[in-house]
This record gives C-alpha cells, structure tokens and sequence, in this order.
C-alpha cells in the first residue's frame, strides 16, 4: 500500500533516464566531454597517485627535508663541542661551573634568576 506511489514515480523516472541516454547517444561530444571530466576528477582527488596527494607528499617531503637540516646542524654543534670538551680541560670545568654548579673548595657560588618562586612549594634553597 505505501509502495504503490513509488510504481507511479518509477515509470517517469526510468523515461527521464533513457532520455539522458538516448542524448548521450546522439551527441558524441558530450560522452568525451563527460569521460574527459570523470578521467580528470578521478586523476585530480581520488587515485592514490592523484594530484591532490602529490602536492600533500611534497608538503611532508618539505617538512622531513627541514627536520633533517635541523637535526644535522644540531649534530655538528654537539660534535663541536665534543672536540672542544676533549682538547681543552677548562671547557669541561666552565661547563660543569655553569650547568652543575660545582665549585673549588675555596669559592662561593651565588645564583641569581629572575624566575618567581612560589610559596607553596618549597625549594631545596629555602630551608
């Protein structure tokens, strides 16, 4: 009962398709232009070497070179410093002054920063 308006609509669209058709038929231009336009999205957005995935893979490319770079002249300032650390013994005692705080026997050592301390949590100076 429900379905009996979908077998009156049928019929009208089936003569609207074959109207379609029976156009495509009759114009050859229109089939190329429609194959020519299915082709294009198809080779623009949806294959997997499309277009749209060659420009987002020359992104990440972009974005790995600049990586590399950045990893390779963070490298040469470690090995630099690393050469400096095995030639020159007061490389290794500036470091050890300033990263760890070591002193000689004789000397005081007083740290100045800027940062804000809160009250709440107690610092292993605050005693």
């Amino acid at each position: 009962m429900k379905f009996e308006k979908y077998f009156v609509i049928l019929p009208e669209i089936m003569k609207r398709f074959n109207k379609i058709l029976s156009a495509l038929y009759r114009s050859p231009w229109l089939k190329y232009a429609i194959v020519t336009l299915l082709a294009v999205i198809f080779i623009g957005f949806v294959d997997e070497n499309s277009v749209w995935h060659h420009f987002k893979n020359q992104q990440q490319i972009s974005d790995l070179q600049d990586e590399i770079k950045r990893h390779t002249d963070q490298y040469n300032r470690d090995n630099q410093q690393i050469k400096m650390l095995d030639s020159d013994p007061k490389a290794i005692e500036k470091i050890a002054r300033e990263r760890y705080f070591m002193k000689e026997d004789n000397e005081d050592i007083f740290v100045f920063s800027d940062d804000q301390t809160s009250t709440s949590v107690p610092n292993e100076t605050d005693e």
